[in-house]
C-alpha cells in the first residue's frame, strides 16, 4: 500500500486543518511551515529539476538504446536467411516512416493541402517546419528529434510532479511505467504524442503550483497539439477553485489564464475557416478516417464482438483488437483505483482525476466506423495520455508480484509491437 506517502515532498498546498476548534496559537504551530517559492531561489529551483533530470535519464536512455538495438534486429524479417545483402546506414531512421508520420512530413513540407489534413493539429507539424532549417529540409529527421527532445522533458517534468505530490519511489515507477506501456514507442515515433503530454504535463505542473498563466499558456500551446488539449480546463478549474477553498469571492483576474486554453482552438477554427471555408474543419475531418460520434462503452462493445466473431482467438482479427482493448481496459481499471481502494488519490489531490476520467471518456466517444471490426484502432496509442493512471499503477507498483508482471508483460509487448510498427504493419 502507498496510503503511508501521500503527503507531497513539498507540499504546494497545505491540506485543511484537523483542528479548527483549537486556540488560536495551538492552530498557528500545527499549520506546517510555507516552503519558499521556487523561483525566489533559483540555485534550489534549478538544482530540483536537475535532480529530476538525473532520476529520469537512465531510464529514457536504457529504453531508447533498447529501442535502437530493436531497429537493428527488425531488418532481420525482411532478410532471407544467409542473405549477404547490406542495408544502407540510413535505413536506420527510415524504418520510422509509417502511418501518421508521413502526413505531419507533408503538412510540414507542403501545408494543409486537403480538407482531411486539418485532423492533424498544427504545432507539432509547425515545429517541425521550423527544425527542418537545421536537418537540411528532412522533415523525418525533423519530426524525430522533436519526439525524442520532448519524450525527456516529459519524463522530467512528471518525475518532478509524482515526487513533489507522493514520494521518490512512486515517481520513478511512474517513469518507468509509462516508458515501457505497449504503445510507448510514439513517444520515439515521428507522431505528436511526445510533445501533447509534455505541454499538457507543464500546464499541470503550474496548475498544481497556482502559476496560472503558465498553466494557460501550456495548455494553449497543448491544445494546438491535440484538440484533447481542451479538458486541460477541467483541472485549472478545479484546482484554482481548491485552492481558494471553492469561496467565489476568492477569484481574481487571474482566472483570465484559463481562457489561454480554448483560444488555441478558436485559433485554428479561424485558419481552418480562411483556408477551408469550414471553422469547424477539424473535427468535420474525422469523418474521412470513419470516426463516429458514439457512447463512450460502443467502441469497447464493438472491440469484443469483433473478437468474438472472428476466426478464433489467435486470428488477425482477434489479435489486433486485443492490442488495442486491453490496454483500454488496463487503463480503464487504473482509473477506477483511483477512487477507490489503497491507491485512490485523496481530494486534495482530485485535480488528477479531473483531467484523466473526462480524457479517457472523450478518448472513447469516436470509435472507429467503416467495416466495425477495428472500433478502438489507434486507442491503445492514446492511453499514453492519460498520465495520472501510471501514477496509480506506481502505486500497485510497490507489489513485487505486480511490478515485475508488469516490466515483463508490458515490455515484452511494447517491443513486439515496435518491430510490428518497423517492418510497415498495421500498428497505428
Amino acid at each position: 500500500m502507498d496510503s503511508t506517502n501521500m503527503q507531497p515532498e513539498a507540499a504546494i498546498t497545505t491540506q485543511p486543518s484537523q483542528a479548527q476548534n483549537a486556540p488560536a496559537a495551538s492552530i498557528m504551530e500545527m499549520i506546517p511551515e510555507t516552503p519558499p517559492i521556487e523561483a525566489a531561489r533559483p540555485e534550489t529551483f534549478w538544482h530540483r529539476w536537475f535532480t529530476a533530470f538525473k532520476q529520469t535519464l537512465p531510464v529514457y536512455v536504457a529504453v531508447h538504446l533498447a529501442f535502437f538495438v530493436t531497429t537493428c534486429l527488425s531488418f532481420l524479417f525482411t532478410l532471407r536467411d544467409f542473405d549477404p545483402r547490406n542495408v544502407p546506414v540510413y535505413k536506420l531512421w527510415q524504418t520510422w516512416h509509417h502511418w501518421d508520420t508521413g502526413h505531419y512530413m507533408s503538412i510540414a513540407t507542403y501545408g494543409y493541402q486537403h480538407p482531411w489534413s486539418a485532423a492533424f493539429f498544427p504545432l507539432y507539424p509547425l515545429l517541425e517546419r521550423v527544425v527542418m532549417f537545421l536537418t537540411h529540409r528532412n522533415a523525418l529527421a525533423a519530426g524525430l528529434f522533436i519526439s525524442n527532445l520532448a519524450g525527456l522533458v516529459m519524463l522530467v517534468v512528471l518525475y518532478r510532479l509524482v515526487r513533489e505530490d507522493f514520494d521518490h519511489e512512486r515517481a520513478l515507477r511512474s517513469v518507468l511505467y509509462l516508458s515501457i506501456f505497449p504503445t510507448a514507442f510514439f513517444f520515439a515515433a515521428g507522431y505528436n504524442e511526445a510533445l501533447f503530454l509534455c505541454l499538457a504535463l507543464l500546464s499541470f505542473y503550474n496548475i498544481r503550483h497556482g502559476r496560472w498563466w503558465l498553466a494557460g499558456l501550456f495548455g494553449f500551446f497543448a491544445c494546438l497539439t491535440r484538440s484533447a488539449g481542451l479538458l486541460l480546463l477541467l483541472p485549472f478549474g478545479y484546482e484554482y477553485l481548491r485552492q481558494r477553498e471553492f469561496r467565489l469571492r476568492a477569484i481574481r483576474f487571474d482566472i483570465l489564464a484559463a481562457a489561454l486554453i480554448p483560444a488555441a482552438l478558436v485559433l485554428y477554427g479561424l485558419y481552418c475557416y480562411l483556408l477551408f471555408h469550414d471553422f469547424l474543419e477539424f473535427s468535420h475531418a474525422q469523418a474521412y478516417w470513419d470516426h463516429y460520434l458514439a457512447w463512450p462503452w460502443v467502441g469497447i462493445a464493438g472491440s469484443i464482438r469483433a473478437i468474438s466473431i472472428s476466426g478464433g482467438l489467435l486470428s488477425f482479427q482477434a489479435l489486433r483488437n486485443l492490442t488495442d482493448l486491453v490496454p483500454d481496459l488496463f487503463i480503464l481499471v487504473a482509473l477506477i483505483l483511483a477512487f477507490v481502494g489503497p491507491w485512490r488519490f485523496p481530494r486534495w489531490l482530485w485535480s488528477y482525476c479531473a483531467y484523466a476520467v473526462p480524457l479517457y471518456l472523450f478518448l472513447q466517444i469516436f470509435p472507429i466506423g467503416g467495416t466495425g471490426l477495428y472500433p478502438l484502432q489507434s486507442v491503445g496509442r492514446y492511453m499514453l495520455e492519460i498520465f495520472p493512471a501510471f501514477i496509480v499503477l506506481a502505486g500497485a507498483g510497490r507489489s513485487r508480484m505486480f511490478h515485475m508482471n508488469y516490466l515483463m508483460i508490458s515490455g515484452a509487448v511494447l517491443f513486439f509491437l515496435l518491430t510490428q510498427f518497423l517492418i510497415g504493419r498495421w500498428v497505428l
